[in-house]
């Protein structure tokens, strides 16, 4: 009689939506797997985003439109972007590699990096949602740009440019349309683009859970603890040192512990400039108005989306490392702003959030094979983009563990880029 074949044990660090999900398709994949994290499933950075498949949203951050803006910016307490004094010290190296990431020649090789997980996202997640129960878990609308003046919308044609030039549909719709499609919007907006292939979520928490559920239902195991090191015989990878004391075996070793990976990298002797975004939302329970659309407003960098708890708004900003309390003030700043294009909201019943998102100054994130340490993998650094790569990653990253071969280059996000 032929013996079965021994599964691979695979522990995976960080159960958001990018560890879940790695999760999930290495376990289609035939491994055994653990997923460790010191928080409940889905309570970091995956708990409060903007709910947005944003497939159209690969532009990177460092360009030099940004660049003139960003002074700017930072000298208004309002601006979309806040460094906490006492922290800007430590963000100087980093900022040094954002600048860089944003030359001109550079700039367009990282649009393609990020159009080419963009263009796999729509359908891997979909994917993803029926495999997993959730297939009406997904809005069949897109998003809409808003533009209050021709200025507005003429400042935003370099990211249109991209979208034309990879392939991506959108259509430019006038005032008259916009208000039809987006009744509760208030007048004096100029101009809108419909990105519909970017789609909203109803409860990005619910989806991190429910991939959970499905992976300790297949035979996965759900371990909640701290990671304080990665194991090792020689240079590869055995397992992981937990907080209790515990050592949990395992063949592999996928990080993706979101802004916490950095640290266990460094051990590891592979340093990124991996920073925490930290970000803010206000959750509206009785918003008093009704949306189709999830809605971005450039000019002031922030977004509305409708989820299953009524409409969230977020987009704001802040560099104050991982220990720094929440500055409340962040929301309550995109909250108001919301009101000026949606006169009809009600700031009722409303809760409020803060998270880290893990953030790389070229917005490409890491998803790779150590370059020090065979056996362990790494997937983090999405920024913004965490629920709209997910899906994809884990496939890539099942690729990379499994030793199957991408159906991309895999080169661009290799963890010894920097």
């Amino acid at each position: 009689m032929t013996q079965a074949k021994e599964q691979i044990r695979t522990a995976v660090v960080g159960a958001g939506i990018i560890g879940t999900s790695i999760a999930h398709a290495l376990q289609q994949r035939g491994h055994a797997v653990a997923l460790i994290d010191r928080d409940a499933p889905g309570r970091g950075a995956s708990f409060g985003n903007m709910a947005s498949i944003a497939v159209s949203g690969f532009m990177p951050i460092s360009r030099p439109r940004v660049w003139m803006q960003a002074p700017g910016w930072l000298l208004d307490p309002k601006g979309p972007i806040r460094v906490a004094p006492g922290y800007a010290p430590r963000l100087v190296p980093w900022m040094l590699r954002f600048l860089s990431a944003g030359r001109p020649g550079r700039l367009r090789a990282l649009q393609g990096q990020g159009a080419a997980l963009c263009a796999r996202a729509l359908a891997d997640t979909r994917a993803l949602l029926g495999d997993i129960g959730l297939a009406d878990h997904m809005s069949e609308t897109g998003c809409l740009s808003l533009y209050a003046t021709p200025a507005e919308f003429a400042a935003d044609r370099e990211a249109l440019e991209m979208l034309d030039r990879f392939g991506f549909g959108y259509d430019v719709l006038d005032a008259e349309t916009l208000r039809a499609r987006e009744p509760a919007l208030g007048p004096g907006l100029h101009k809108a683009v419909l990105m519909p292939d970017n789609r909203t979520l109803r409860d990005p928490h619910a989806l991190v859970t429910r991939l959970a559920e499905v992976v300790k239902a297949r035979g996965g195991r759900l371990v909640r603890a701290a990671v304080t090191g990665v194991e090792r015989r020689g240079a590869a990878a055995t397992g992981l040192r937990l907080d209790g004391g515990e050592t949990l075996a395992a063949d592999r070793v996928v990080l993706a512990a979101g802004a916490h990976t950095g640290a266990l990298a460094r051990q590891l002797g592979e340093p990124i400039p991996l920073e925490t975004e930290r970000g803010y939302h206000t959750q509206i329970g009785r918003p008093g108005i009704s949306l189709t659309h999830a809605l971005i407003w450039p000019a002031r960098a922030f977004m509305v989306s409708p989820t299953g708890g009524g409409i969230r708004i977020g987009g704001t900003v802040e560099f104050a490392g991982l220990e720094a309390p929440p500055n409340w003030r962040r929301a309550e700043i995109t909250a108001q702003r919301a009101k000026t294009i949606l006169p009809g909201l009600r700031l009722e019943e409303t809760s409020r959030w803060m998270g880290h998102r893990p953030a790389l100054p070229d917005t490409i994130p890491v998803i790779s094979s150590s370059a020090r340490a065979p056996g362990v993998f790494y997937a983090t650094g999405h920024g913004h983009l965490g629920m709209t790569q997910a899906a994809t990653t884990a496939q890539l990253m099942a690729d990379l563990v499994t030793g199957a071969a991408p159906p991309i280059d895999m080169a661009p996000y290799r963890i010894d880029r920097f």
